[in-house]
Parts: C-alpha cells; sequence; structure tokens
C-alpha cells in the first residue's frame, strides 16, 4: 500500500507590517469627504485656497487645515504666487487612485 503525500502550497508573500500601515494612512486619507474633494479639485488643476473656499462653500481656516494634512502626507505640493497659495497633486498616482474609485463607484 502506498502513502499519498501532500505538499503544502509555498508561501506567498504577505506586505510587511510597516508597509500595511504606509497604505492604511494613505486611505486615511481618502476617509473624509471634504479631502477627497479637494483632492478631486486638484487633479483637474492648479487651485489657489480662495478659490478652493468658494468652491467647497467652507471659510479659509478649514480648507487651509485639510490642506496641511494632504500637504504633510506628501499628497499635493503648493507654490506662492504674491500673496496666493496654490496647490497641485504631488504626483499622478493619486489621480489614478481617485480617478479609478470614483469610475469603481461609478461617482462625479
Amino acid at each position: 500500500m502506498t502513502t499519498a503525500v501532500f505538499h503544502l502550497p509555498a508561501p506567498r508573500p504577505i506586505l510587511p507590517v510597516d508597509d500595511a500601515r504606509t497604505v492604511a494612512r494613505f486611505f486615511q486619507a481618502l476617509a473624509d469627504p471634504t479631502r477627497v474633494r479637494l483632492l478631486k479639485a486638484l487633479a483637474e488643476g492648479e487651485w489657489c485656497v480662495s478659490d478652493l473656499t468658494g468652491a467647497l462653500g467652507m471659510d479659509q481656516p478649514a480648507v487651509s487645515h485639510q490642506l496641511k494634512y494632504l500637504r504633510e502626507m506628501g499628497l499635493v505640493r503648493w507654490q506662492k504666487h504674491g500673496r496666493h497659495v496654490y496647490y497641485t497633486l504631488a504626483d499622478a498616482h493619486l489621480r489614478d487612485v481617485l480617478f479609478s474609485s470614483l469610475a469603481h463607484l461609478e461617482c462625479g
């Protein structure tokens, strides 16, 4: 009588904890509707803070607070021109993630 030999599948790589935390933190930035709206606007092009406040119907300190958070996360860049500060997305990857999410959910 022969004994069947079972082979365990080769272990698959698991995402390291630090990388998982980084990804989770990225998605936390997208967990706030105001930040999603800001990022969507910036995905379309450069905006100054005063125009963003008008478009969002929010006061300047609230918009600036959210932009500061996104800046600290490395998701947006800013540039000062005279009295105005202009924001853009830091790179095209975020734009791709945002538009893929909107298409997946059939939003905007």
